[in-house]
């Protein structure tokens, strides 16, 4: 089922919120990556990281709270959190008073440094979840990695291979939430999400249902 897709409790309140989650990350991290890689224009991620990457993705946090997922609703909420931030700051660089004389390349190595610290304790958590998860917070490790040192060295080859990579962390990502939509709709899973990297002795016990997918995903 879905539910497998950050490993909640079987029963739910609300329906699974993480393949709308990857969806809107997803697809914001693709155009974004793009553009990066010299592919995309500009201004085109924008109203993407405010209100599908930004909003739909907060809004998939509040839920997994609804649903007792500490891990779904703190990375759905921060990168939420993230794409509206990152939204405002090129908005507010771009168009007011404040950014006149701002070192746009600098602060956006130090914005994205930030974040590399959180998706690293992040990485490693989610090998307790299953490995199309993990894929994703490796690829994006990698990306957040790439960016930070090129930004920082205003350096535009870094910047590239940056987004390239990117574009793969959003592939990645769509695949998981593709395997959640279709999972849902079926008792046995139709895409696999493969079964946890690192197994912890004494971690608590998940429900039949999550554990035969996690077992056939394998």
């Amino acid at each position: 089922m879905a539910s497998e897709t950050f490993d909640r409790p079987a029963v739910s309140t609300v329906a699974d919120p993480a393949p709308l989650g990857l969806g809107a990350f997803a697809l914001t991290t693709f155009v974004l990556s793009a553009h990066n890689a010299g592919w995309a224009p500009d201004i085109v991620w924008i109203g993407l990281a405010i209100f599908y990457g930004g909003l739909a993705q907060l809004l998939a946090g509040m839920w997994e709270f609804r649903n007792k997922n500490v891990f779904g609703a703190t990375a759905f909420a921060t990168y939420g959190g993230f794409w509206l931030s990152l939204g405002s700051f090129v908005i507010i660089a771009s168009l007011t008073k404040l950014g006149e004389g701002l070192n746009v390349d600098d602060s956006l190595g130090w914005f994205l440094l930030g974040f590399t610290i959180f998706n690293s304790y992040m990485l490693l958590i989610s090998a307790l979840v299953n490995k199309a998860v993990f894929g994703v917070f490796l690829t994006l490790e990698i990306t957040e990695i790439l960016l930070t040192v090129g930004f920082m060295q205003a350096d535009a080859d870094i910047i590239k291979w940056g987004g390239y990579v990117g574009v793969v962390t959003a592939a990645v990502a769509w695949y998981a939430s593709a395997a959640g939509v279709a999972n849902s709709l079926s008792e046995s899973p139709i895409l696999p999400v493969g079964a946890p990297i690192w197994t912890e002795p004494g971690a608590r016990s998940r429900s039949p249902r999550i554990h035969r997918h996690g077992a056939q995903a394998t």
